[in-house]
């Protein structure tokens, strides 16, 4: 049996929120109709389990301490040499998890934005718990070189209507959990014994905000949040495609594993400043690993990558630089669905510059069977999953607007050997499913004990770089 992975998170934008944001999730857009992304295998693994945390320690009265990318990459490597262990938030009392529509119905409040004000130019807003997002994440904020940790508070966040006459005993649990004063206080309620052990209730993730659009006010423009994805946009786009940190056992008969970012530390940018800095540490059962993304918004906005991997035991089917996309339906098969428009998909075929200068070009696919294809290659220059045609004519969604939806193209740095950009095409019959994968796949595994270090350029906006192709295929009929 085949399990096929996550391929984005449950809850996904395409419309950035400006500083008055909205939504305390990352919506892909507001209808019923897309309320999500998803694989039966990862949501019958995640739903297995509670999804809040009774309260535990914070972390407010934590002492700031010295921090650089050093500090990840030592952490990771002592994390490697003990066994993994599952982390779970976990609920007081027995319960389902949030639906979509209650947890959208959770609001961070944009007068608690981090760095709100002049001092950075750039702020977060906080992503609470709930739902699929059931694993502690930890955030830190750096700020002149230390690092602080940024304890869960329901303050910040506020609760509509529905949220609150559906799931009263949720909301009361979030809005009780404040700061503590030191690490080594226990919480009042537990102190009555009536919490479970667990971790303590932290964020779940979080977006940035920055001056992408103009000069007037800070709109979002990247989303960190759900094991190990992560999302950009460029100039006047709508969120579409997603990137991972990592990709293990993608379409193995074993299951795919989903590594997830359990540590991320931000730092604080100056106010002219025009990137900014996400350091994270990941876990599975397979390695550790340490990032640092810098993020620079604009007409594409560019991150570049840095990773370092700590394996744990052999790992022969990991995938560097992960994308995952959707693809339903173009012109050329638009036939097949009952369907008012012409095209249905985030990105409609995928562009490989290979080591020897080629460029090639592979139209994505619905099948009717899993198919995965491989393109051999040594040291590629680039790959992406693209969105060419620019027309809104070419999709006729003025709700989705997939003319929008920005290109990812990734340019790897130094020398990454032999191997393959695989490409993993799943069928589907709902565009709420991401159906397209896409990675290089090295030919060399990861060997316990050995440190594996890559880097990388990922341009969310308009398509590929370098030195383009005499012509190019504008359509099939």
């Amino acid at each position: 049996m085949i399990f096929l992975q996550m391929h984005n998170w449950l809850f996904k934008p395409s419309l950035p929120l400006g500083d008055g944001g909205a939504f305390a999730m990352p919506l892909k857009r507001c209808s019923r109709r897309a309320s999500g992304r998803l694989s039966l295998a990862f949501l019958a693994a995640i739903y297995s389990f509670s999804f809040l945390a009774g309260s535990a320690k914070a972390a407010v009265g934590f002492s700031s301490s010295a921090f650089s990318h050093d500090t990840v990459k030592t952490l990771a490597e002592e994390l490697s040499k003990k066994p993994f262990k599952e982390r779970f938030l976990k609920i007081e009392r027995s319960g389902a998890p949030l639906t979509y529509d209650e947890y959208r119905d959770i609001r961070f409040k944009k007068d608690k934005a981090i760095w709100r004000g002049k001092s950075s130019a750039f702020q977060l807003q906080l992503f609470a718990p709930g739902g699929l997002y059931n694993r502690p994440v930890e955030i830190h904020l750096v700020e002149n070189g230390k690092a602080r940790p940024l304890p869960f508070s329901g303050d910040h966040f506020e609760f509509g209507k529905f949220i609150t006459q559906s799931r009263p005993g949720i909301v009361e649990q979030l809005k009780s959990v404040t700061p503590l004063l030191s690490e080594d206080n226990e919480h009042p309620r537990r102190r009555n014994g009536t919490a479970k052990d667990g971790p303590a209730l932290t964020y779940s993730g979080f977006r940035v905000h920055g001056f992408i659009n103009n000069r007037t006010y800070r709109e979002e423009f990247a989303v960190f949040q759900g094991a190990s994805y992560f999302r950009a946009i460029g100039y006047l786009q709508n969120y579409g495609l997603s990137a991972r940190g990592l990709a293990i056992n993608t379409a193995q008969p074993t299951g795919e594993e989903f590594p997830y970012f359990r540590k991320f530390w931000i730092e604080k940018s100056s106010r002219r400043a025009k990137s900014i800095v996400v350091h994270g540490l990941l876990d599975s059962p397979s390695l550790t690993a340490a990032y640092k993304f810098r993020i620079r918004p604009g007409r594409d906005t560019v991150i570049d990558v840095e990773m370092t991997a700590y394996p744990r035991q052999k790992v022969e089917h990991v995938g560097l630089a992960p994308l995952t996309s959707m693809f339903q339906f173009g012109r050329a098969n638009s036939r097949h669905f009952d369907d008012f428009r012409p095209a249905v998909h985030d990105s409609e075929g995928l562009l490989i510059l290979n080591g020897r200068g080629e460029w090639l070009w592979r139209p994505l696919r619905n099948p009717l069977h899993l198919q995965v294809s491989s393109f051999v290659d040594e040291n590629p220059k680039g790959f992406g999953l693209i969105q060419r045609n620019r027309s809104f004519s070419q999709y006729q969604d003025l709700e989705a607007r997939y003319d929008k939806r920005p290109s990812l193209w990734i340019e790897p740095k130094g020398d990454w050997g032999k191997g393959a950009v695989t490409l993993y095409e799943i069928p589907t019959n709902a565009e709420i499913n991401d159906n397209i994968v896409a990675q290089w796949k090295p030919a060399v595994p990861l060997e316990k004990g050995q440190p594996r270090s890559f880097a990388y350029r990922m341009y969310w906006g308009t398509g590929a770089r370098g030195k383009k192709p005499a012509a190019i295929v504008s359509s099939l009929m």
